[in-house]
Protein backbone atom coordinates (compact mmCIF):
# COMPACT_ATOMS: atom_id res chain seq x y z
CA UNK A 1 0.00 0.00 0.00
CA UNK A 2 1.36 3.39 -0.99
CA UNK A 3 1.96 6.36 1.22
CA UNK A 4 -0.35 9.34 1.59
CA UNK A 5 1.18 12.67 0.63
CA UNK A 6 -0.14 16.18 1.27
CA UNK A 7 1.21 19.01 -0.87
CA UNK A 8 0.67 22.52 0.47
CA UNK A 9 0.12 25.22 -2.17
CA UNK A 10 -1.86 25.97 -5.25
CA UNK A 11 0.47 26.93 -8.10
CA UNK A 12 2.34 25.33 -10.93
CA UNK A 13 5.14 24.23 -8.62
CA UNK A 14 2.70 22.17 -6.58
CA UNK A 15 1.17 20.70 -9.74
CA UNK A 16 4.65 19.59 -10.87
CA UNK A 17 5.34 18.12 -7.42
CA UNK A 18 2.08 16.15 -7.60
CA UNK A 19 2.95 14.76 -11.03
CA UNK A 20 6.38 13.68 -9.84
CA UNK A 21 5.16 12.14 -6.61
CA UNK A 22 2.44 10.17 -8.39
CA UNK A 23 5.15 8.54 -10.51
CA UNK A 24 6.69 7.01 -7.39
CA UNK A 25 5.66 3.42 -6.67
CA UNK A 26 5.77 4.21 -2.93
CA UNK A 27 3.06 6.90 -3.21
CA UNK A 28 -0.56 5.78 -3.09
CA UNK A 29 -2.55 8.99 -2.84
CA UNK A 30 -1.76 12.68 -3.24
CA UNK A 31 -3.76 15.49 -1.66
CA UNK A 32 -3.19 19.17 -2.42
CA UNK A 33 -4.32 22.14 -0.33
CA UNK A 34 -5.62 24.34 -1.73
CA UNK A 35 -4.60 23.04 -5.15
CA UNK A 36 -5.78 24.26 -8.54
CA UNK A 37 -7.68 23.04 -11.59
CA UNK A 38 -4.68 21.01 -12.77
CA UNK A 39 -4.10 19.28 -9.45
CA UNK A 40 -7.82 18.50 -9.23
CA UNK A 41 -7.41 16.31 -12.32
CA UNK A 42 -4.71 14.12 -10.74
CA UNK A 43 -5.12 14.44 -6.96
CA UNK A 44 -7.63 15.41 -4.29
CA UNK A 45 -7.83 19.14 -3.58
CA UNK A 46 -8.80 20.52 -0.17
CA UNK A 47 -10.08 24.05 0.42
CA UNK A 48 -7.44 25.02 2.98
CA UNK A 49 -5.29 28.11 2.43
CA UNK A 50 -1.55 27.49 2.26
CA UNK A 51 -1.04 30.34 4.71
CA UNK A 52 -3.27 28.83 7.38
CA UNK A 53 -0.69 26.57 9.00
CA UNK A 54 -2.94 25.34 11.82
CA UNK A 55 -5.59 24.10 9.39
CA UNK A 56 -2.89 22.51 7.22
CA UNK A 57 -1.59 20.60 10.25
CA UNK A 58 -5.13 19.47 11.11
CA UNK A 59 -5.67 18.34 7.51
CA UNK A 60 -2.40 16.39 7.49
CA UNK A 61 -3.39 14.67 10.73
CA UNK A 62 -6.89 13.84 9.49
CA UNK A 63 -5.44 12.33 6.30
CA UNK A 64 -2.80 10.40 8.29
CA UNK A 65 -0.31 11.89 5.85
CA UNK A 66 3.03 10.11 5.71
CA UNK A 67 4.69 13.10 4.04
CA UNK A 68 3.87 16.81 3.75
CA UNK A 69 5.57 18.84 1.02
CA UNK A 70 5.29 22.62 1.39
CA UNK A 71 5.59 24.41 -1.95
CA UNK A 72 5.31 28.14 -1.20
CA UNK A 73 8.04 29.96 0.69
CA UNK A 74 5.78 31.76 3.20
CA UNK A 75 4.25 28.83 5.10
Amino acid sequence: MGRTVLIVGGGGREHALAIGLLESPSVGTVHVAPGNAGTAMIATNHDVSAGHVGRQVSLAQSLNADLVVVGPEAP
